[in-house]
């Protein structure tokens, strides 16, 4: 049991104001929860991924996993079920159905993706705007090359995968685009590598530019890191869902942090 999440979660549900935009003065932020993120549109690319997803769960297949963290240093080599991956590792469908209308949304065309693990999120990210190009970056060989088969499946024709340590590939996909417009940052979450990952996105970010958050609390290390996070000066919008952590950068808007049941 992670107690550190569990007391986190009543600290959230007692902190929670905003719910479906109840309350909410900013217009920026009424039209993200009230249009965006409640909006009652439904995408046949929901219906493509979950139909994978349910197929994925049905799945016997069995691929060697190499695991990184604390450093981005190998600590585990295990074999792994793709049901097992597809349960425990993918992002849930209500918070990849979000990703996917923010950027249906937004429209960014510069992604960057930390974990793209069997490539359920990648997918998401990809089919909400198929013009634009996701980097996706991750550690294990095996579970990279199995998500090659995911976005074959989903047909998702925009995404440069890449494999290897986020320390070593991370600069070197920031330093190929002239501007970041949204990064989801799942992986190796620690304190150290959060804020790492966070300050190096921040030499490529813009007015628009947005970076979401995954686990913001999971642990005492990832929260001490979101907090930093939203303190940060170049932050004028936060967002908590609990589940994911949100932050924008938009100068026209007062700084703001939002506590959202979602």
């Amino acid at each position: 049991m992670n107690l550190h999440l569990t007391k986190s979660y009543f600290r959230f549900i007692k902190n929670s104001k905003h719910k479906k935009g109840y309350g909410l003065h900013s217009p920026f932020m009424f039209n993200l929860v009230r249009e965006i993120m409640y909006g009652k549109q439904h995408y046949y690319a929901f219906d493509a991924i979950n139909n994978y997803r349910t197929k994925l769960s049905r799945s016997k297949e069995t691929i060697q996993t190499t695991n990184f963290g604390n450093g981005s240093q190998v600590f585990k080599l295990s074999s792994k079920k793709i049901s097992q991956l597809n349960k425990h590792s993918s992002i849930p469908a209500k918070y990849g159905e979000l990703l996917f209308k923010i950027v249906n949304h937004y429209q960014p065309q510069n992604i960057i993706e930390l974990g793209t693990s069997i490539g359920i999120s990648t997918a998401y990210l990809s089919l909400a705007n198929t013009k634009s190009t996701i980097h996706t970056i991750e550690g294990c060989k095996q579970t990279s090359d199995f998500a090659k088969n995911t976005f074959q499946e989903l047909n998702c024709t925009n995404i440069n995968q890449h494999t290897g340590h986020f320390d070593e590939q991370l600069p070197k996909v920031l330093k190929s685009l002239n501007q970041l417009d949204l990064a989801f940052i799942d992986g190796n979450h620690n304190y150290a590598a959060t804020i790492d990952y966070f300050k190096q996105c921040l030499h490529k970010t813009h007015n628009n530019s947005i970076l979401v958050f995954d686990d913001i609390y999971w642990s005492e290390e990832m929260t001490q890191a979101w907090q930093e996070i939203v303190q940060h000066e170049a932050v004028t919008v936060s967002i908590d869902l609990f589940r994911l952590g949100i932050v924008f950068f938009r100068k026209e808007c007062q700084k703001q942090h939002f506590i959202i049941t979602y």
